[in-house]
């Protein structure tokens, strides 16, 4: 790094991570150094079977950084969504909240898109524009006056003038900066898996509300079989007591498959798995700072939150829209952009939208995963009222596609840097 081409240095590349490296090295070109340090980098991108919801503010966001079109073609646009509330046992599960799939004629609410589609084109694009891809992990940094020394497993130092941990919920870097976090556990986990099933989803989301925690049924591209018939895929977010997984899990495939069948439903005909299910423990966690001396935090090293509206993703996508928003502008005006006050801004600019999302998604789950029949009554009751209000309605559609909330980062509005 030298004092006119300062460097900005990324440890993690995730979704959020490859994103920023990629708005900063498109926004300032030789102005800047950008490396990113990840051990995963040595792995195939292009491996990653997990689909991830995009919505519509993040998608404006890939569009801005010219990804999206590389990745358009594979993603299923989820054209509505449904809402129920019921229990496991019950022989019908009414609908009590239904939402057209578009923010405005033409753009849906969201896309689904693979993992390792969108990994993919992010870290080839990363290459193109010149992010120095390190498959290396950070061990420790050292903030001094001026620049923040970065060392990686392999014993290298590189001098940046920010760091950016991205490293995930369970940041070593968060921790090296004494950084607390406030979380708690759900006692819940997320088992995840593409199904196959027999009849065309037709771009519906469907999300039941049960006793356990939600089960949501998210669209996915149909692939195409030797045959040429359309093989008809979904994903599946299934939240259950996390004291339940393991009996599942290890259960065999086909009493497996009958617990699914009981809460996927029959509407789609016969399912079958995929992929093989995954569990994940969930919880909710945000860190008391975001920044630190020459450092920001991104993604889930600044916040977890609940799948219920999946947001997550699309959370860590706003961070990186508004940190490079906030990085870009402070080096075109000659700024020190790891200096406490251009960090200050990123706080800021986050610090709300976190915060609100973060309540939101466990209000939800506590309100929705009890079986209270008093309770029942009255989120249906609430389900039913908002089903009938348009005004409202367009007020939870413009939040789920990040799309509400005051002036969003231009990336975000489909702008360049």
């Amino acid at each position: 790094m030298s004092a006119d081409r300062p460097r900005i240095a990324i440890a993690g590349g995730g979704l959020a991570g490859l994103s920023l490296a990629l708005a900063l090295k498109q926004a300032l070109g030789d102005a800047a150094e950008v490396a990113m340090c990840d051990p995963a980098l040595k792995r195939d991108p292009h491996g990653d079977k997990r689909a991830y919801a995009i919505a519509a503010a993040a998608r404006r966001m890939l569009e801005a950084l010219q990804i999206w079109g590389l990745v358009a073609d594979k993603a299923q646009p989820i054209r509505d969504m449904v809402i129920t509330d019921s229990r496991l046992h019950d022989p019908v599960r009414p609908t009590f909240l239904t939402f057209a799939g578009e923010v405005r004629e033409g753009e849906p609410l969201a896309h689904m898109v693979a993992g390792g589609d969108l990994t993919g084109a992010l870290v080839d694009a990363c290459r193109n524009a010149g992010v120095a891809l390190m498959p290396v992990s950070v061990e420790s940094f050292s903030a001094h006056p001026g620049a923040i020394d970065v060392v990686t497993d392999g014993g290298v130092t590189l001098r940046a003038s920010l760091l950016v941990a991205a490293d995930g919920a369970r940041s070593r870097l968060r921790d090296q900066a004494g950084i607390s976090w406030i979380s708690w556990p759900y006692r819940q986990s997320a088992i995840v898996a593409t199904i196959r099933h027999a009849r065309d989803h037709e771009g519906k989301a469907v999300e039941h509300f049960l006793p356990a925690g939600p089960f949501a049924i998210l669209p996915l591209k149909p692939e195409a079989l030797p045959d040429g018939r359309l093989q008809h895929r979904s994903s599946i977010v299934w939240s259950e007591r996390s004291d339940e997984v393991p009996h599942l899990l290890q259960a065999d495939p086909e009493d497996l498959l009958a617990e699914l069948e009981r809460r996927f439903g029959l509407e789609l005909g016969e399912i079958s798995f995929d992929t093989k299910p995954q569990a994940f423990p969930l919880s909710f966690g945000v860190a008391r700072r975001f920044t630190a001396d020459r450092l920001a935090l991104l993604g889930d090293a600044a916040h977890v939150i609940h799948p219920i509206a999946g947001q997550g993703l699309n959370l860590g996508l706003h961070d990186a829209a508004a940190l490079a928003e906030i990085v870009v502008e402070a080096l075109r005006l000659g700024r020190d952009p790891g200096s406490a006050d251009v960090l200050d801004d990123y706080e800021r600019a986050r610090r709300a939208d976190i915060t609100a999302m973060g309540m939101m998604t466990d209000g939800l789950n506590r309100l929705f995963s009890n079986d209270a029949l008093p309770l029942r009554l009255i989120r249906d009751l609430g389900l039913g009222l908002v089903d009938r209000m348009p005004g409202l309605k367009r007020f939870f559609m413009q939040e789920a596609a990040g799309l509400a909330g005051g002036t969003p980062p231009r990336l975000l509005r489909g702008e360049p840097l």
